[in-house]
């Protein structure tokens, strides 16, 4: 049986959804193929639930302050299995309402799409063409080529795990690792990290990291940068990790294991080559309009890209971006200017723009701005433990073009230099600006 659409969109997630909804507007026929639940990563096993799980460590963190505040308390422990039904609570409507919304806007196939020529996929049993086909097939656990990796868990099986281990290690340590490693630490969990790298998130400031690791440790968390992992085995109780650092082999117990090393796209399954795309495996060759450089009825957007960040506010504006590109033929192509990025961690680091290596190499009049806020009146009023800033100023344009912070409602105040940035609000203007006080907010002035 062969179907014919005018746009077909493989993958359910946030990138399909920015893409259909500009499409089913303008009267396309639309069908939407999805294996597994509508929504994608970011509501049913990503940003969303895993929120849900911090939410819980910043209260166990402020619970942990309040003697500061002339607050006692009594034992505190968290019921891990309760936490998790409660995220199972919030989310358990996602995928039925975006399945829904998709089929309001297409028709929806379940199953694994496979490309069968330059215009066609099949689902099933069922073979559907279309003029254009959008890839939006989002992201998967990176695997790990160690011995004992089937041993490993995943950020999934965390998020739906309800028994709390007692010791966890980490093979990684990007924001999964870190994310999850502040939550199990102040819920009582033994936790270590172990990164390859000589440091944690090494794409982010060295110096923001080193202060966030810093934190990390304070907690309790043992991080390892600078080791090579050779195995995972069983153990009687449990698993052991075999690694390398500084030319000793070291063997770490643990009940659990969790995969830290991120996430890469999903498309090594789709047979790219019957259709005609050039490819390397995981990466797919497109023009800067998110149009494939080899077949111009193919589409990608999101998290099946690799040469930006894994975040959802991306896959959204991307979906959107080659909705209009169909829709007027033009070549518009994503802004990813000074787009915020946030690691969940508790306190939060929130980032923007160029790191100061970066800054270094493009800025010829660069100054830095560097502020420990933990002695200052607000960070002191609630207690903080780390409230920290670096930001970078063009000197020569009075423009910040990076900006790192930590704690503070980072994840918050990290917006409004975004947009400072963004539409080239200069440092003179925004240290002119009044904001209410007493607020994290006010003190922005005063870290420029």
């Amino acid at each position: 049986m062969t179907r014919e659409y005018d746009i077909i969109i493989i993958g359910g997630g946030n990138a399909g959804f920015g893409a259909s909804a500009p499409l089913a507007e303008a009267g396309k026929r639309i069908a939407f193929i999805e294996e597994l639940d509508f929504g994608g990563t970011c509501p049913n096993r990503g940003c969303t639930p895993k929120k849900v799980l911090v939410a819980a460590a910043a209260s166990l963190d402020t619970i942990a302050k309040a003697s500061a505040h002339g607050i006692s308390v009594g034992d505190v422990k968290l019921d891990w299995k309760a936490l998790i039904e409660r995220k199972n609570d919030m989310i358990s409507f996602i995928p039925g309402a975006m399945g829904d919304l998709a089929a309001k806007r297409g028709d929806v196939y379940r199953g694994h799409a496979r490309f069968t020529g330059r215009n066609s996929v099949r689902v099933g049993d069922t073979e559907l063409t279309a003029e254009h086909i959008i890839i939006a097939t989002g992201s998967k656990t990176r695997p790990l080529p160690i011995p004992g990796a089937e041993l490993l868990m995943t950020s999934d099986d965390v998020l739906s795990d309800t028994h709390q281990p007692e010791s966890v290690v980490f093979i990684g340590g990007g924001v999964i690792a870190l994310e999850f490693s502040h939550v199990y630490a102040r819920a009582g969990t033994q936790v270590t990290i172990l990164e390859l790298a000589p440091q944690l998130l090494p794409r982010l400031d060295a110096d923001a990291v080193a202060m966030l690791q810093a934190e990390t440790e304070r907690l309790g968390v043992e991080v390892h940068t600078g080791v090579g992992v050779n195995e995972v085995r069983r153990a009687d109780d449990g698993l052991e990790v075999v690694f390398e650092k500084d030319g000793e082999t070291i063997v770490l117990a643990a009940e659990r294991v969790i995969n830290g090393a991120g996430r890469m796209a999903n498309v090594d399954t789709l047979d790219l080559d019957k259709a005609g795309i050039t490819h390397d495996g995981i990466r797919i060759e497109i023009h800067p309009h998110l149009q494939s450089t080899s077949n111009p009825a193919i589409w990608v957007a999101g998290d099946a890209l690799v040469h930006t960040a894994q975040l959802s506010p991306f896959a959204t504006h991307e979906g959107q971006i080659v909705a209009r590109n169909i829709l007027t033929g033009s070549t518009e192509a994503p802004d990813y200017f000074a787009v915020p990025n946030s690691v969940y961690t508790v306190p939060s680091f929130a980032s923007v723009g160029l790191t100061e290596t970066q800054a270094q190499e493009s800025i010829g009049n660069l100054r830095v701005a560097v502020n420990d806020m933990t002695g200052w009146l607000s960070g002191k009023s609630y207690a903080e433990s780390l409230a920290w800033s670096k930001i970078l100023i063009d000197e020569d344009s009075d423009q910040i073009v990076g900006a790192h912070l930590l704690g503070h409602h980072a994840d918050d105040i990290i917006h409004i230099l975004s947009f400072a940035m963004k539409h080239r609000v200069s440092v003179s203007e925004i240290k002119s600006t009044i904001f209410a006080y007493p607020s994290f907010s006010s003190d922005i002035k005063n870290l420029l």
